[in-house]
């Protein structure tokens, strides 16, 4: 990932579409409601995301598994400062 690129909920979504073409897929950033709290930082945003999304790559897959895969979508992201991604799959087609 480009060491410029910020983490917004923007750029998290277009990573985790582009790694896990999802059917439906959101993603909020929680960060404001984190301040105070370790990993926030001061901007209020970039640290604290929930994704909801459902993917045809989670099929047969456990819900650990579909996490993992998520969580290794946005790896790049954690390394640069994400510090809390709030994960639910939605298995429904």
């Amino acid at each position: 990932m480009n060491q410029s690129l910020q983490i917004t909920a923007h750029n998290l979504e277009a990573r985790l579409r582009e790694r896990l073409q999802p059917l439906r897929i959101t993603v909020i950033d929680e960060s404001q409601q984190h301040a105070g709290h370790v990993g926030a930082n001061d901007s209020g945003f970039g640290t604290h995301f929930r994704v909801r999304i459902a993917s045809p790559l989670f099929t047969g897959k456990t819900r650990v598994a579909c996490h993992r895969l998520v969580y290794d979508a946005a790896q790049d992201f954690i390394d640069q400062g994400l510090h809390a991604l709030a994960i639910e799959i939605d298995t429904e087609s």
